[in-house]
């Protein structure tokens, strides 16, 4: 990343990059803190050996078998540091070794031993399986030095079986805990990315609404005013000030991701600017609401829009406002019609037709919210109010 790099690209970069390779960051500490098991089970094994030299028939041949288990746990510690080196040829290997010193313990101690040589020192192979190669690889790796130690042995008793019952489990426990942390590393790593993205979008909305808007709508208003030529270049203007509106609202509905039960009305209400003759205006970060509140209150628009088409004209202008304030939102539908006659809404009560009745107000007293009208000869205007809290 240079000076030069745009100040987005290399906030983005640096949101992104502290998180990249979460998963793989989690098999890095689990190996880490393997190595420090392996040791402590070495020291272990080394020990138990030492006090119980008595047991050993060939003391020589155990004092290699010893010293074959601290090399390869030299060795062990060092490999698995390194992604490049976790494959299978290492891993295969290293469970190799450990059934192979199983095997030899009945040669060096004879066919009557009690405690293994390595004992749990076993347990690096299976964990590094299951650290790996998840919940399968510990499976497998735990059944099979599980079979090992029970088919060495000339007697089994409860306690051998016992405790290669636990090599098995274990193996499956820790590799299923070991995927699981990588998954949730992943969803995390994936939630802060979408965050950081959805912070830069708001912020480059803002930006877009705080300039490019403002001058489109003021190209738009001067065109209008001054006429000829300039009116078209005001209505490309205003074209393209709306879908640009549209754009930002759309990417802000996405960065919003759509949380279970909310959508943002700022997007919905967007939609409805598709209509002939139909502008939308509204603040240029997202309102979230509940779900049905959005849905409920975008049709209470839809149906006023859809008046103005039957008693305006299917082209007639028509201009939706959206006021998104702390405890409610506003949303205004205006239109340069001839106005209601005074009792028209009151009189289509009364006949039994209860389009306005029930599609604006009915809607808007359902979510506790008001819808007042304003008509005269200059226009008709709808006031709809919705609390944003609960209703």
């Amino acid at each position: 990343m240079t000076a030069r790099e745009p100040g987005a690209v290399a906030r983005l970069r640096a949101a992104t990059g502290a998180w990249f390779g979460a998963a793989d960051t989690v098999e890095e500490r689990l190996v880490r803190w393997l190595v420090v098991l392996r040791l402590a089970v070495l020291a272990n094994a080394v020990v138990l050996n030492v006090y119980r030299r008595d047991n050993f028939v060939h003391p020589t041949a155990g004092l290699l078998l010893v010293a074959v288990m601290v090399l390869w746990t030299a060795y062990a510690a060092w490999a698995y540091l390194a992604a490049r080196r976790r494959t299978w040829p290492l891993l295969v290997a290293d469970l190799a070794v450990a059934v192979g010193v199983l095997v030899a313990t009945p040669a060096v101690k004879g066919d009557g031993f009690s405690a293994t040589v390595p004992g749990f020192w076993v347990m690096g192979a299976l964990l590094a399986w299951a650290v790996v190669w998840r919940w399968r690889g510990g499976l497998a790796a735990g059944v099979l030095l599980g079979v090992v130690d029970l088919a060495i042995r000339r007697d089994v008793s409860q306690s051998h079986y016992g405790n290669a019952f636990l090599l098995v489990l274990g193996g499956l426990i820790i590799g299923f805990l070991g995927e699981s942390l990588r998954y949730l590393a992943a969803e995390r790593d994936a939630a802060q990315r979408s965050a950081a993205a959805a912070a830069e979008r708001a912020r480059l909305a803002r930006a877009v609404h705080d300039g490019v808007l403002q001058t489109l709508a003021l190209v738009q208003r001067r065109g209008h005013e001054l006429g000829g030529d300039a009116a078209e270049l005001g209505r490309l203007a205003g074209e393209q000030e709306a879908r640009l509106r549209s754009l930002i609202r759309d990417q802000d509905a996405v960065a919003d991701a759509r949380r279970a039960g909310t959508l943002d009305l700022a997007a919905e209400l967007a939609r409805l600017d598709r209509r002939p003759g139909v502008s939308v205006a509204g603040p240029g970060e997202p309102v979230v609401l509940p779900a049905e509140v959005v849905t409920e209150l975008v049709a209470a628009v839809a149906a006023c829009l859809d008046n103005v088409a039957a008693h305006v004209g299917p082209d007639a202008p028509a201009w939706v406002l959206l006021e998104a304030l702390p405890d409610r939102v506003e949303v205004s539908v205006r239109d340069e019609g001839p106005g209601i006659p005074g009792g028209r809404l009151e009189s289509a009560v009364a006949e039994g037709r209860l389009g306005v009745s029930g599609s604006v107000r009915g809607r808007v007293a359902d979510l506790g919210g008001t819808a007042t009208l304003h008509t005269g000869a200059s226009g008709t205007e709808w006031e709809l109010v919705v609390p944003r809290g609960p209703r």
